[in-house]
């Protein structure tokens, strides 16, 4: 399968004072046979980018390789990609068999050959007993494995989806989540999956690029990206963050002065004495805690009132507040660590690893 490369894409619509950048000179480089997301908030140009590695829109400035070749200007059919689109995209008029044929059949691919790949495209998302009924007889769940089916008999290079699960209830979502992971991967594709939603990349992708007003922002791992955010607006995107600003103290490497108390970070992620950052806890790292009880070594101890207690069945979460009066969110999983009433006093425990440091 193919590798992508986009070197420096730009793309803007319109001219001169009324021109807008949807993506801003983008760089990135995607392996063979991974499964890269794209994730941003709406507008953030995700989907132009797909566009244009699609071949459906034209870049302002900038190259697509694929492969290792240019295809900046090569027409969409001829570049061996297929897209999977929010909307499904499947021909009403059309059965499923027919719609899982079409791009073999526009490729010159003779009756039985296709025919073939289409059984086979077909049996792979278990759609196979369906393959005489038309779009507007199935389910949405069902349109999605018959338009990712149809991709597949494609035999494409390069897979690419635009927000295909969107249209789905939250429970299907959620259980096409991992089957798609897993057909995608079998499938042994290049592919790229244009997503807003954050749980969804980080349960399915093998690395990600977080997209913010036409700029890719960071590009890691899900565990990277979580756990390390590069910049506060990565933090605020993907999850719940806490956040409180200090200054690296002089002489104690690790020790970040906040004004309600030290916080300890890891020393080899930690900038020069008197630096300005802000510190970043994710609420499910804190430990909320009676007042009598210690800090572990090298752990913060925040004093903090409760102020308020949500029940979301398998988690409570508490909304504390600081001394210095900024508001944090505390996740606890089920009855683990009690339950602390609002207008009780507790001091929230979190690791010197559990914090990420930020310094923009």
């Amino acid at each position: 399968m193919k590798r992508i490369e986009l070197e420096r894409i730009t793309k803007s619509f319109g001219a001169g004072r009324s021109a807008v950048r949807a993506v801003d000179d983008v760089s990135l480089a995607i392996e063979p046979e991974e499964f890269f997301f794209l994730l941003g908030p709406s507008g953030c140009g995700k989907t132009t980018l797909l566009r244009v590695i699609a071949g459906l829109t034209a870049p302002t400035a900038g190259r697509v390789l694929l492969g290792g070749r240019d295809v900046t200007g090569v027409a969409i059919e001829r570049r061996n990609t297929a897209m999977v689109f929010q909307s499904y995209a499947l021909w009403p008029h059309m059965t499923v068999r027919q719609n899982v044929e079409f791009g073999p059949r526009m490729r010159g691919v003779g009756r039985a050959e296709r025919r073939a790949l289409a059984a086979a495209s077909l049996g792979r998302v278990r759609m196979a007993d369906f393959a005489a009924r038309r779009p507007n007889e199935l389910s949405g769940g069902q349109q999605q494995r018959v338009a990712l089916a149809r991709a597949l008999a494609a035999r494409p290079d390069c897979l690419l989806l635009d927000e295909p699960l969107s249209n789905l209830d939250a429970k299907l979502r959620l259980q096409m989540r991992t089957e798609l992971r897993q057909l995608v991967k079998a499938s042994g594709t290049t592919a790229v999956y244009v997503t807003h939603d954050q749980k969804e990349a980080l349960s399915m992708a093998d690395r990600m690029a977080v997209m913010d007003t036409g700029r890719v922002v960071q590009v890691g791992r899900p565990t990277e990206v979580y756990d390390r955010p590069a910049t506060r607006f990565v933090a605020d995107f993907l999850g719940e963050a806490n956040f409180l600003s200090g200054r690296v103290a002089p002489g104690a490497p690790g020790r970040v002065e906040t004004p309600v108390g030290p916080v300890h970070v890891a020393p080899d992620r930690c900038p020069p004495a008197g630096s300005a950052v802000t510190c970043c806890v994710r609420p499910e790292r804190i430990r909320q805690v009676s007042c009598a009880q210690p800090a572990a070594p090298g752990a913060a101890s925040l004093p903090a009132t409760v102020e308020a207690l949500t029940y979301l069945g398998d988690t409570r979460q508490y909304l504390c507040r600081l001394r210095d009066g900024s508001a944090w969110k505390v996740l606890a999983l089920g009855a683990a660590a009690g339950e602390a009433a609002p207008g009780s006093g507790v001091v929230l425990h979190f690791a010197a690893a559990d914090v990420a440091v930020l310094t923009e």
